[in-house]
């Protein structure tokens, strides 16, 4: 019986970008099966819902069978790895502040329970977008088209309250 090479990529994803769907992308390609677990506290507000954030991952996955996203509150993340039978996590880094990040996190969750972490350098032509930064940019209208699918660029402005205008 094959063993199915499982791997979970983390993270808010409020709103995902396209260097999200870099990796997840990427991961697919490396693993069977990439659970895309939106991690959040039920406490903090984000921009988007839950729901919404799934909605738009399902669709930034799309035509990538192996790819399955789910929710997961308030938990460790070494305890989602074990829920799922998963001993790898796949993060993609942007630079140098990101492994400085990420570093000891990753040492954390291999000290805990063995979980291993697998760093994907991420695309040169994503560098330097984040979800803060995307929503930053849409807020005050500034363009983020390419920075993220079209449908995730039409809810942030819609979502987003933009400042008024000086003049």
């Amino acid at each position: 019986m094959p063993v199915t090479r499982r791997c979970v990529c983390p993270g808010s994803y409020d709103p995902v970008t396209a260097g999200h769907r870099d990796v997840i992308v990427r991961a697919a390609a490396l693993y069977d099966e990439v659970v895309v677990a939106v991690l959040h506290n039920p406490a903090k507000a984000g921009t988007f819902t839950i729901e919404e954030r799934i909605s738009l991952i399902e669709e930034a996955a799309e035509g990538l069978p192996n790819v399955r996203v789910a929710a997961f509150a308030n938990r460790l993340l070494v305890d989602v790895c074990r829920e799922l039978d998963s001993d790898v996590v796949v993060k993609g880094l942007r630079g140098g502040t990101d492994f400085a990040y990420e570093m000891p996190m990753a040492l954390m969750n291999r000290h805990l329970t063995g979980l291993e972490t697998v760093f994907l350098p991420g695309a040169s032509e994503f560098e330097h977008i984040s979800s803060s930064l995307v929503k930053e940019v849409s807020r005050f209208g500034g363009d983020v088209t390419g920075m993220v699918s079209d449908r995730v660029r039409d809810a942030l402005l819609a979502r987003l309250d933009r400042p008024e205008s000086a003049n």
